[in-house]
């Protein structure tokens, strides 16, 4: 028997990152303030920033994670995002991604991976789908702000969020990912 109620603790998973930051910043406020020389405060005050560091970060990832409702699991193993789904899936390197891209199909918003000719759709809700937000961080001038806005954006329409520099000259651009 649980005390506290499933979506208050699903609400307490989803955000555990940005309050562990909060907590270490409170403690390190708490530490600075104590009297006992010039190191205790110093230990104080680092601790203070190195949650600070931490925070931006920590509340970005909390509005990226994915309810796992969707349909699917995502896996990242060694640079290599995978997606099992019930009647699709595929892997694609990080190394090798041309394109990212999120669209909107039947009411459903998936991820849009394109790796040469191959191309990767991921529901933004899968099980697992957290991880892509490290995994996407990964690629060269990748603006997490725009991610998260394009994640959080009501619109239907696809979009590309991010392109290889060299892509443009690789492989011709689909015409189902662009508004």
């Amino acid at each position: 028997m649980s005390f506290v109620r499933p979506e208050v603790a699903r609400l307490i998973q989803r955000w555990r990152e940005p309050i562990a930051a909060l907590l270490a910043a409170a403690l390190g406020l708490w530490i600075a303030s104590r009297p006992g020389g010039p190191v205790l405060p110093a230990a104080g005050w680092a601790l203070v920033a190195i949650a600070a560091v931490f925070l931006p970060v920590a509340i970005r990832r909390a509005r990226f994670t994915a309810t796992g409702d969707g349909p699917g699991v995502v896996t990242l193993t060694e640079g290599r995002v995978t997606y099992m789904g019930p009647y699709d899936g595929g892997t694609v390197s990080l190394d090798e991604i041309r394109s990212l891209g999120i669209g909107g199909r039947r009411g459903e918003r998936r991820w849009l991976l394109r790796e040469g000719a191959e191309r990767l759709e991921i529901p933004v809700d899968a099980l697992g789908a957290e991880v892509l937000f490290d995994a996407f961080s990964r690629l060269p001038g990748l603006n997490s702000a725009r991610l998260i806005e394009a994640l959080e954006a009501s619109e239907p329409a696809s979009r590309i969020l991010w392109q290889r520099p060299d892509a443009r000259a690789l492989t011709p651009p689909d015409p189902r990912s662009t508004s």
